[in-house]
């Protein structure tokens, strides 16, 4: 890819007024129009009631977790007595940076619906609370992607930004992934790129940017820095996302599908929350699991809804559901993944050794006395469930209120 480490958004393409926004037009409030709908269900709007404070009791249990497994981490008397009395004093209180990357970290150990937590001491946190503006954050976020692509040996990376405070929203990123592919249906009906981004592509584009037809065109980076404001979009630079091509390994044919994927999966609309304290940006990732691509994003019907076009090339007889036509394209889309991965040199999973390694995760955490929590129906994966140890066992049941957390944004 072009581009070395140049940035190659510009203010001319990044920031483009919503109608009704431009002083004498419409409304003249300066308030956005693109307010309503799941896009920005999360975002506190104009007049809402501030920010609540910090539970003391959430605080104070952290503070003595943290203490409880970072034996070397000093007075946890002196530091529960400080974090209670900032938080009298202002409504909340400031993560140390080694509470901070042991919340993140936990938050991961925490996540339920996640297999590949055996790593989760591995997550490289990046402290980013300084930055509140739309275009560092956005900087930031591309940084992000080229620290976690690592040249193909993918990283497991969090960068946090502003916490909320009281009375004071913290931005928050629009994307629900830092790379998306757009979507939309024609006036015809037809769908291209991927259907699920359709809501996210149309906000996009009323806000300036231009789609166009490609099935892999890249969305750009949408933040929004208050409430009530509209987002700032970014293009992504091209040095700061990895694509790979797919090819399947017996079949030349299959690249003439013209077929890719991202290599990083980076979350970005999930609130990670640390002791009461609610960070409602800090994209995350680890690396994919194979099916995760091959199974879900290009085979599931309302997505690319590829297995029809892979079984006809195969010469597969789809005239009825019985010849079991959707598995075995299922199988030769999830090889061409995995195949094209490797070939790449891009970190990718396969969900049999991921399913072994998450019981190694499950062992570990037992002799530290942990639990496991653990939803089966995430865990057991899209393909051969059955053929996987995952499949064959129950789980730790899967607590709520568990805290640090990753939280979907309400």
């Amino acid at each position: 890819m072009p581009g070395g480490n140049t940035l190659i958004f510009s203010l001319s393409r990044r920031r483009k007024s919503a109608p009704g926004t431009e002083t004498g037009t419409g409304t003249g409030t300066g308030a956005c129009p693109y307010m309503s709908g799941d896009l920005v269900s999360a975002v506190p709007v104009q007049g809402a009631p501030a920010t609540p404070y910090v539970d003391r009791r959430e605080a104070e249990r952290f503070v003595r977790q943290f203490h409880h497994e970072q034996p070397g981490a000093g007075d946890m008397t002196g530091r529960l007595r400080a974090v209670l009395a900032e938080i009298d004093r202002t409504g909340s209180y400031e993560h140390t940076p080694a509470e901070l990357a042991f919340g993140a970290r936990v938050a991961w150990r925490n996540a339920a619906r996640c297999i590949g937590r055996l790593y989760w001491r591995s997550l490289v946190v990046r402290d980013l609370r300084h930055l509140g503006s739309a275009d560092d954050i956005a900087a930031e976020c591309f940084e992000h992607l080229r620290v976690a692509g690592n040249g193909g040996r993918i990283r497991p990376v969090i960068s946090v930004f502003a916490p909320d405070r009281p009375g004071r929203p913290a931005p928050r990123i629009v994307n629900d992934q830092l790379v998306r592919y757009a979507g939309h249906r024609t006036p015809e009906g037809r769908r291209h790129g991927d259907p699920r981004s359709a809501p996210l592509t149309a906000l996009a584009r009323d806000l300036g940017w231009k789609r166009d037809d490609e099935p892999f065109q890249v969305l750009p980076l949408m933040v929004r820095e208050h409430p009530g404001a509209c987002p700032e979009w970014y293009e992504l630079p091209d040095d700061a996302v990895r694509e790979v091509p797919l090819r399947h390994p017996d079949h030349p044919w299959f690249a003439e599908l013209g077929l890719r994927w991202y290599a990083v999966p980076a979350i970005s609309d999930m609130t990670l929350e640390i002791g009461g304290v609610p960070y409602p940006a800090a994209p995350f990732n680890g690396w994919y699991m194979g099916t995760e691509i091959g199974a879900r994003n290009l085979a599931d019907a309302e997505r690319y809804d590829l297995l029809p076009v892979v079984a006809d090339r195969l010469g597969l007889d789809r005239s009825s559901d019985r010849t079991l036509w959707r598995d075995r394209a299922l199988v030769e889309l999830n090889v061409a993944v995995l195949h094209s991965f490797q070939e790449a040199g891009v970190t990718m999973a396969d969900h049999h050794t991921e399913s072994q390694r998450f019981l190694r995760h499950i062992a570990q955490e037992s002799r530290h006395g942990r639990e496991t929590p653990a939803d089966w129906s995430w865990i057991v994966p899209p393909v051969s469930g059955s053929a996987t140890p995952v499949f064959h066992r129950y789980y730790d049941p899967v607590d709520p209120s568990l805290r640090p957390a990753f939280l979907a944004r309400t």
